[in-house]
Order: structure tokens, then sequence, then C-alpha cells
């Protein structure tokens, strides 16, 4: 539960620029001041991903620390494990400011950063560095202005692969201009053949994940469920931010940029759970995408998901929520008569189609 003093510094970052908010919070983290719980843990919550050992399901998404900077705080929030980046081969500023934008009316938010970051010399160094403890992995992304945008992942992977325990492929932001075109059969083909070739030059070889786009076609599921089988990806992520607008209220909704938050719960899962129907479960499936308690992480595991990530929620409940999420979880494992996850995987996928 959020504390008197994390509801006072919520407020005050919200009085305030989001991007420099977003700053701050990681500045915060590492100032060490902040009581952080360690992992939290039970034999119900302990799963395997990918052959990762996670002491629970719960994952920070991509994006939060992008270059690397907070992790030896994070990885003592309470997650099972934690993605950070995106990086690209070289650093980049990203888009023009302002790109972050609070929806406070619909609990969401808007980015269109652009992969800014440090580059990936630099964040390698960090993740060097990190002390032992959650599995940590990186997600990988292109430079704007490359000219083999397929070439820039391996490249990425090379430099950082020897520093994490995953590696994400990020095809799907939409604030990188013609990167979901990446998503088609051949050009996802070519791409993971070469990221799979760097892995194999790798000090020891690590799992190779896919994040794909919420905003797919049924039938765009089904030849990207056929490209991760026949390609031998250890998990795919769904889902990456929407270019939806639906229902939103907020003044900022038609800024452009990924939709997170409260919105893409349902569209997310229910790409989830069409994957997961059509991989037949044969491919572990991380589901993200507007969970905020633990009755939606519950929800995702149910719809497919081996794991779970967030990230948007803590912009309105902070870092506790992810303590609360997992022990909550737990107690709606043990009501429901599971003595872990894995047999709550997939047990409602097929009320999502």
């Amino acid at each position: 539960m959020t504390t008197l003093l994390e509801k006072a510094g919520l407020a005050l970052l919200h009085r305030i620029d989001p991007e420099r908010a977003h700053h701050l919070s990681l500045l915060a983290l590492r100032s060490g001041f902040m009581p952080l719980p360690g992992p939290v843990t039970s034999t119900r919550l302990a799963t395997t991903l990918a052959g990762l050992s996670l002491p629970n399901p719960l994952g920070l998404a991509a994006g939060y620390d992008k270059n690397a900077e907070a992790l030896p705080a994070l990885m003592r929030a309470g997650f099972g494990f934690v993605e950070v980046g995106a990086a690209t081969p070289r650093p980049q500023p990203g888009n023009p400011k302002p790109r972050l934008f609070r929806l406070t009316e619909d609990q969401a938010v808007i980015n269109r950063f652009g992969f800014n970051n440090q580059g990936a010399e630099a964040i390698a160094a960090r993740l060097a560095a990190r002390p032992k403890g959650v599995p940590v992995g990186l997600n990988l992304g292109a430079n704007k202005d490359s000219t083999d945008r397929a070439a820039d992942f391996a490249q990425v992977l090379t430099i950082c692969g020897p520093h994490v325990d995953f590696a994400t492929v990020n095809v799907s932001s939409p604030n990188t201009e013609k990167l979901r075109d990446l998503q088609g059969p051949a050009a996802l083909t070519a791409l993971l053949q070469g990221v799979m070739q760097a892995r194999a030059a790798l000090p020891r070889p690590i799992p190779i994940f896919l994040k794909i786009a919420p905003d797919l076609t049924p039938a765009e599921i089904e030849d990207i469920a056929d490209v991760a089988l026949e390609t031998g990806l250890s998990a795919i992520i769904a889902t990456n931010t929407t270019l939806s607008r639906q229902g939103l209220s907020s003044i900022h909704k038609d800024e452009t940029g990924g939709l997170s938050g409260q919105p893409l719960f349902q569209k997310s899962t229910r790409v989830l759970a069409q994957l997961f129907q059509a991989t037949e479960g044969r491919i572990p499936l991380i589901g993200v995408g507007g969970v905020g308690n633990a009755e939606q992480a519950y929800a995702k595991i149910k719809a497919g998901a081996s794991a779970v990530q967030i990230y948007s929620a803590m912009v309105w409940q902070g870092l506790s929520l992810v303590k609360e999420v997992a022990t909550t979880l737990d107690q709606l494992l043990a009501r429901d008569g599971h003595s872990s996850i894995q047999t709550a995987i997939g047990t409602e996928s097929h009320l999502w189609l």
C-alpha cells in the first residue's frame, strides 16, 4: 500500500513536468534513502522463465531506467526481474520535447521519446558493474538514422550481451519511424537470424525475447507466432504501447506517441491470449499493458502469461505497488488452489478470443 511519504512524493512529482519528474524519481532511487523490500517471493510465486529463476513473476518493463542508472535499487524493489533500455548502438537524444504526457483522468501515459539513451557502450559499463540478484535484461533498439536497423540490434547485443541475463528485440515502438515494419514475417525472420548469430558469439548464450505491438491483426499475430517458433525465440513480450486513442478523456489524448496504462489493458490482454492460442503454449509469454493491481496481473497470467511487467501504474501508485501486487497475487493463487503460478497460466485464454 502506498505510504503517506510516498503519496506526498508522488503529489510533488505530479506538479512538475513529467519528464523531469521521471528523472527525479530515478535520482531518488539512486540516493539510497528509499526503503526497499528486496525480492518478494513464496513457493507459489517462485517460477522459471526461459530458464531464468525468478523469485516472483512480476517484472519492470523497459523504458523506466533507459540507461541502467538505478539498477542496484530496482533489483531490491520487489521485482522478480528487471528490464532496462532501450539501448541503441550510438547515443541519441530522441524526439523533441515535450514528449511525455500524463493522462490523469484515464490513468494513462503517452510518450514519444524515440529511443533517447546514452548508447550501448555507456549502458554496458553500468550493466557490468551491477550487483548479483534478480535477473536483469536489456531492451535492444535501433538508431533513428541507421542505414541498417536490423544490424543495430545485433550490435547492441554484442556490446551488452555479456552483462545481461536476457535481451529483448524491440520492433514495436511506435516512436521510431517505420520500426514496426520490421514485424513483418520476412523482415522479422532476417532480423532475428542476425540477433541469434550475435548471441552465438557471446561468452554464454542468453534468452532472446521479442516485444510486439498491440495493434496487430489476428493474421499478423499468427505470422509472429510462426516466426518465433521457427527462429528459436525464448519468449514474447505482449505488448508495447498502442496508437489507439479510443475512449480517452484527457486533454492530452490527441498527442502523438504510444499510449500505455489502463486503457491498454483490454487490447494488450486480448493480443496476449491470441498469441497463447497461436503458439499453443509452446513459448513463454510476458504480459504487459495496463497492469495496475494484482487482479489484472492475475488476469494476464490466466490469459497466457508466464510472467507480467508493469511500469505506467507506478506513476500514480509508486514503487510500493510492486510488493502489493506480488503479495496479493500470491493470495489469489492460493485462493484458487494453485500451488504454483505454472498451473494458472492460460486457464482463461479462451475467454479473451
